[in-house]
């Protein structure tokens, strides 16, 4: 089979496509001819070797991968050839709550990923692909809609007429504006383009607020509110945080996510946050029954993940590239086989 590999740090440059032998599946693992991976911003840190010890090399990267079924080991009951599925994040995080042990098994970090054209994965760890999504819709979920998932409705448990701030038109802010609106809840969402402001509005954004025009935005939306936002789905990091705890209620959560806006201008707000009482959550995906709960809701409300474009397998370094422009508005897919 073909797949891409990294021998170290090297970044996108460092990316080889190899030849390897098709895996055959051990009793209750399956073996996925995958259809379709998608990028995170996290694929762009992994190729840098931005985990430090925690990450491999050789290492096939990226993490969010969705497939056909080719064969199944013995005692698998659960799936046969030819079902969809799509591959857990973290393929040993089956429920519960997280410890090492199940965070040692993260997808194109720890172990390898999904560029590639089969791959092995345990059957526990694999849930159907919901009828209405193609291959590389499905592929956008494990991760960034995970994650969303997990900041909006798991752990920021968001309830109609509540207030949610995203920031940007990445993956993760992209499913959280939509999972914040199946929930019933109101949505103001952030972006430096004024094109891609007019697309959150036509994705239900309540209010948009341009952070290169405004950058005191987070006062801007406690004046919109009142009294300031329930949830800030934060993937800005401690660059946007002042201005999301400027943002947040009294009482109210920031679902710690990203590092996209890099170093912070200012001495983080700590004190401000202590005073209201706010919760910084640290957010990091899910487990296998959490991404069976999102996959069902998904599938309940027919919901369909924003996606830009597609890239074909050999192009694969072109999606990288293009990913780290920031161009893009929502998911960035890989087509395979």
């Amino acid at each position: 089979m073909k797949a891409y590999e990294l021998l170290g740090p090297e970044g996108i440059d460092g990316l080889r496509l190899v030849e390897k032998p098709i895996p055959a599946p051990g009793a209750g693992q399956v073996l996925v001819r995958l259809k379709a991976a998608t990028l995170n911003y996290r694929d762009l840190l992994t190729v840098k070797g931005g985990y430090g010890s925690r990450q491999k090399f050789p290492l096939i990267p990226l993490s969010d991968g969705a497939g056909v079924v080719e064969s199944v080991g013995a005692g698998v009951t659960t799936f046969a050839p030819g079902d969809r599925v799509i591959g857990s994040f973290f393929e040993g995080w089956l429920g519960g709550e997280p410890n090492p042990s199940k965070m040692r098994t993260s997808l194109g970090g720890a172990v390898d990923g999904v560029l590639c054209e089969y791959r092995l994965w345990p059957s526990q760890a694999l849930v159907r692909t919901p009828d209405h999504l193609t291959d590389a819709e499905a592929a956008s979920l494990p991760c960034a809609a995970l994650t969303a998932w997990s900041a909006v409705v798991k752990l920021g448990n968001t309830r109609p007429g509540q207030i949610v701030l995203t920031q940007g038109t990445g993956g993760v802010s992209m499913f959280a504006l939509q999972f914040a609106k199946m929930v019933g809840a109101r949505v103001i969402a952030t972006s430096s383009s004024e094109a891609k402001i007019a697309k959150l509005k036509q994705l239900g954004a309540d209010i948009t607020i341009n952070y290169r025009a405004t950058p005191e935005w987070g006062k801007l939306a406690r004046q919109e509110t009142g009294q300031g936002v329930d949830l800030v789905v934060e993937v800005g990091g401690v660059g946007t945080l002042n201005e999301s705890i400027r943002a947040t209620k009294i009482g109210g959560t920031i679902a710690f996510i990203g590092v996209l806006a890099g170093q912070p201008q200012a001495e983080p707000r700590i004190s401000l946050m202590v005073m209201q009482q706010q919760r910084l959550q640290g957010t990091t995906v899910g487990s296998v029954e959490d991404l069976q709960a999102m996959v069902d809701a998904i599938t309940t409300n027919r919901m369909k993940p924003v996606m830009d474009s597609t890239f074909t397998f050999a192009d694969a370094k072109e999606a990288f590239a293009y990913m780290a422009s920031g161009a893009h508005f929502g998911k960035v897919a890989i087509a395979i086989g």
